[in-house]
């Protein structure tokens, strides 16, 4: 009966258009009053309480350096770096998104940010070029979600956050599926591009002007670097890290490239503050309900449903990412991880499974959502710019879907992808 109060407010609060942070704290509400233990202060101690986590603090710096790269013009100099690399082959504006896009979620950890930055330049160029409209804009927001997977990703934050795992790892359990997911992405849009003549091949370009941009973009470059070393070294905790590159992006924009202007660093305070505020509140309303997720047993309750699947882990991994995926396709990612891990955690821990394996598919799966209709957020980023409708692009997206459903697949079947290099990297 809990399980259907909790669901029964939270899908209600949200069909009536709800927030969703508000429909958390109503859900939460709804159990309070089943249970008979109805508190404000509880529930006033426990909305501050998680916003008050050192851990979350990693979230508005990230988000702040999303905003000085873009404006400080290092996101240029990165797509120009990619376009001087493989711009010349067939195909090889698709091939400079998926580089870029890699290079991108070293940068800001938010697949949004990524797909809106890149498709700007990238998605009037491709179409310009003769490419395939529904494929070329297809491929933004399928390469954008890789900003999800490596480090340092946002929704690993969250999920390290909500179920206690350790952030770092999840970090360095993302670098190698990540990768996988660029590669595959490249493989499918080669196949799809190989015998395409219509397309307008560019120039290519001279040692010099390869030279020239790799100087140009070198300092873009050092981040993703300077982060993955110092989490891997212990020099400094994600949170710390944020704020490194926050420092970072800040210097390069003002001092280096010299495209940000100190009169415009209001703007993107303002800009960073007003997103941090939407992810924190949600963090907040989803502590309410955990705590009484927790209180009314509903792990319990989902590990009887699904208890004869415990035994095999394999088959629970099945089980568990068809039902993340559907629940992807309606919701979005952040309500998602914060809705879902403090029911699931408790059934992937009685199964034995490594908790950090889980967070790392758990993390892709919900990021595939973010590209599947009908809710798909970054979808629509894409749908926005290349001023197209959902339906046509979901047409052009199936190759690229289908390699993220195999990537993921590759990881369930085989955990030592993740398990063997997260071991290396944090000893």
């Amino acid at each position: 009966m809990t399980l259907v109060i909790f669901l029964g407010a939270l899908f209600s609060g949200m069909a009536l258009g709800m927030p969703i942070a508000f429909a958390l704290l109503l859900s939460g509400i709804c159990l309070m009053f089943y249970l008979d233990i109805f508190s404000t202060q509880i529930i006033a101690q426990n909305v501050i309480q998680a916003a008050n986590d050192f851990s979350l603090m990693a979230i508005p710096f990230f988000i702040l350096a999303g905003e000085l790269m873009n404006a400080g013009g290092i996101s240029k100099r990165i797509v120009t770096f990619a376009m001087t690399l493989v711009g010349h082959v067939r195909g090889g504006l698709g091939y400079v998104t998926i580089i870029a896009s890699v290079l991108f979620a070293g940068l800001s950890g938010s697949a949004v940010a990524d797909t809106a930055a890149l498709g700007a330049i990238l998605i009037p160029m491709m179409i310009k070029a003769g490419y395939d409209k529904k494929r070329a804009i297809a491929l933004v927001p399928s390469s954008g979600i890789i900003a999800c997977i490596i480090p340092p990703s946002i929704p690993m934050i969250i999920f390290g956050v909500t179920s206690g795992v350790s952030i770092t790892q999840l970090f360095m359990a993302g670098i190698v599926p990540g990768i996988m997911m660029a590669g595959g992405l490249a493989i499918a849009w080669w196949l799809i591009t190989r015998k395409d003549t219509n397309i307008e091949v560019l120039p290519k370009r001279t040692k010099k002007e390869v030279l020239s941009a790799t100087k140009q973009a070198i300092w873009a470059l050092l981040l993703p670097v300077i982060l993955i070393c110092g989490l891997r070294f212990g020099v400094f905790t994600p949170t710390e890290g944020g704020a490194v590159a926050a420092f970072y992006a800040l210097f390069v924009g003002v001092f280096v490239y010299r495209e940000l202007e100190i009169k415009n660093l209001y703007e993107l305070l303002k800009n960073s503050a007003r997103t941090t505020s939407i992810v924190m509140f949600l963090a907040s309303g989803s502590l309410v309900a955990a705590w009484l997720i927790a209180l009314a047993n509903i792990p319990g309750t989902i590990t009887d449903l699904i208890g004869p699947l415990v035994e095999n882990k394999l088959l629970l991994l099945i089980v568990i990412n068809i039902l993340v995926l559907l629940v992807g396709t309606a919701m979005d990612l952040l309500p998602t991880v914060l809705i879902l891990t403090p029911v699931l955690m408790p059934v992937v821990t009685a199964a034995g499974i490594d908790p950090v394996y889980f967070g790392l598919l758990f993390v892709i799966n919900i990021s595939i959502g973010l590209i599947t209709p009908p809710v798909g957020s970054v979808l629509n980023v894409a749908c926005g710019i290349g001023k197209i409708n959902m339906e046509d692009i979901t047409k052009g997206l199936m190759p690229f879907f289908l390699v993220q459903i195999i990537v993921l697949l590759l990881l369930i079947l085989f955990p030592q992808i993740v398990t063997i290099p997260v071991e290396w990297m944090t000893d």
